[in-house]
This record gives C-alpha cells, structure tokens and sequence, in this order.
C-alpha cells in the first residue's frame, strides 16, 4: 500500500512538475514575438468563429499554433470580443498583441488619394479601382467640381457611394469654412462661381505659388469685364469632360463657339471644368493683389506675367523662341 502511495505521488508531482512547465512555456509564448517576417493583412470575415480566426492567423504565418491561439483567446477574455474586418500586422507581434488588436476592432485604414483637377470621368475610375471598397458609383449625377480632392480613409467593405459622399461633404465643408473668410470687392457672386473660377487656376498651373498669382490675372480681366481666354476650358468644351483633349489646341478651336469656351464668351463658363483642390480654392477667395492682366509659359514649367497687351506679346515671343532653341 505504502508502495502504491509513494509511486501514485510520485505521478502526481511529475504531472504537476510538467503542467507548471507547460503553463510557463505557454505564458513564455504569449508574449514572445510570432513567426511573420513582413507586414500583412488579414480579413477575417463576419461571422467567423473564434476557430475560424485562428486558423486565418496560423495561415497566414502571422501566429503559430492556431489550437493554442483558440485557447489564448479564451484564456486572455477575447474570444468574445473579436471583430470581424482586415486587420494588420507587423513583425514582432505578439500571440497577445494580436488577440488585443482584434478584439479592440483596430480595423486596418485603407487610403484612396484623388489628386487635384481630374475631372468627374477620371475620379470614377479611381473609386472604381479602389481596393475593397463595395458596391458601385453613385447612379444620380456628380457635378464637376462638386468633390473635395484629397487623401481618403476607409476600411474593408466601405461602399463606393459613401465615400463619393464623404469627398462632396468636404467640399462643402471647405466652401462654408472659406466663403466668409474671402477677400474684399472680388468680383464673384457666389461659392459656386469661386468653384469654377479655382477649377481653372488648378488647369493653368501645378506649381501651388502660382495658383495666387494666376487667380489675381483672372479676377482682374474680371473686374474690366475683359474675357478669361483660358485654354483649358476650351479643350473642356471640346470634350464636354468625357476624356481628356490629348493633342493641342489649335486657333479653330478657340474661335469655335462652346458655353465654355472663354475666347468667345463673356466671364465665367457655366460649370467648372474640373475638382478643384483646397489650395486653388483659397487662392481664388484669398487672391495676390497686383494688376497682371497676361501670363504665358515660360518654359521651365512656371509662368512670366504682364500688365500689358505689349508687354505679353514680348513674352510670347520669347517662349516661342526657347521652343524653338
């Protein structure tokens, strides 16, 4: 008897010996770094069970032991509290960090950027394009002009739609913060008019110091009831914003008659010809003083001003000869 008692002992203590090693070894793994070499995302979908999440995991070598980390969900309290959606992960990640980082719903961001002064035709296509987004562009019309274009969050299975909705938002958001905040005596009768006067400016020039200057040009042949004679809104004419005008303008171009051509109407055209950016906008309501009433190319990607019909034939004159040199 003494016998069988020292030796079912004996059991017990290797047993106990062997389950306080495990739980070390265990704890000891939850908290060590897990086996994933690079960033990655993983999408857990909805309605996946607390199974189902670690085989994902395990699969994508951002854990080992998918059985373990099933038990570690239940062990640590997050097995309820795991959300579905795309989640990242960066090398380094704990067992534990993991499970926190689902369980707090820490949803990977997704960026959509829509650069400025692409017209309506060419932001579709970026939506389109977009990675994980759902569903399909808006059906009712979206105005050019009428969207904000910037960098835009969102999450795996955010609609198309809705985010259309979020960039008009913003541009409303922007009018109403810079509308009342305009400079004094511009020569514009409403928010609308600044879209499409800044939708130009953003089609003249990509260099951000400039977008004042030219924008005071503009305002100014304005004021004189002088007309805009901008290029860019009659290639908008010629295409009515369904693609860019990929060859140059010619001089039957800017005499042919369009609702936008500003060669041979009067002030601003009926619709901006693009989306402009925040930048163009503020450029258009808060403009540079001067009296440039002329500006040309000058060769290096920049523009030369004049005060003068003279004056800016001279500059012509010298942008065609560095074109030619």
């Amino acid at each position: 008897m003494n016998r069988l008692l020292r030796a079912l002992l004996a059991v017990l203590l290797a047993g106990a010996i062997g389950l306080c090693a495990a739980w070390l070894w265990y704890a000891d793994w939850l908290d060590s770094p897990g086996p994933l070499a690079q960033e990655r995302v993983v999408l857990i979908p909805r309605g996946t069970r607390v199974a189902g999440i670690a085989e994902k995991l395990a699969e994508a070598a951002v854990v080992r032991y998918p059985r373990l980390i099933e038990l570690a969900a239940w062990q640590t309290g997050t097995a309820a509290s795991l959300k579905a959606g795309e989640y990242q992960f960066v090398p380094g990640d704990t067992p534990r960090q993991v499970l926190e980082r689902i369980a707090a719903g820490k949803v990977f961001a997704r960026r959509l950027t829509v650069p400025e002064g692409q017209m309506t035709v060419e932001i579709r296509r970026i939506v389109e394009a977009g990675e994980a987004l759902a569903g399909t562009w808006p059906a009712a019309p979206v105005p050019e002009g009428s969207l904000l274009p910037e960098t835009y969050q969102y999450i795996h299975g955010d609609s198309r739609s809705d985010l259309v909705a979020r960039m008009r938002k913003a541009h409303e958001d922007l009018l109403a913060e810079l509308w009342p905040k305009r400079a004094a005596g511009l020569p514009l009768a409403s928010p609308d008019q600044a879209v499409i006067l800044a939708s130009i400016v953003e089609a003249e020039t990509p260099i951000p110091a400039e977008r004042a200057r030219v924008a005071g040009v503009y305002l100014n042949r304005l004021k004189r009831r002088m007309k805009l004679q901008a290029d860019p809104t009659v290639a908008y004419g010629i295409t009515r914003g369904e693609r860019e005008l990929e060859r140059p303008l010619t001089l039957n171009d800017l005499a042919q008659p369009s609702a936008w051509n500003t060669y041979t109407i009067d002030g601003l055209p009926p619709t901006p010809i693009n989306h402009p950016g925040r930048a163009s906008i503020g450029a258009v309501l808060r403009p540079e003083s001067h009296d440039f009433l002329y500006f040309v190319a000058d060769g290096k990607g920049g523009h030369v001003f004049a005060r003068t019909y003279d004056e800016h034939l001279r500059n012509v004159a010298a942008y065609r000869a560095s074109q030619r040199r």
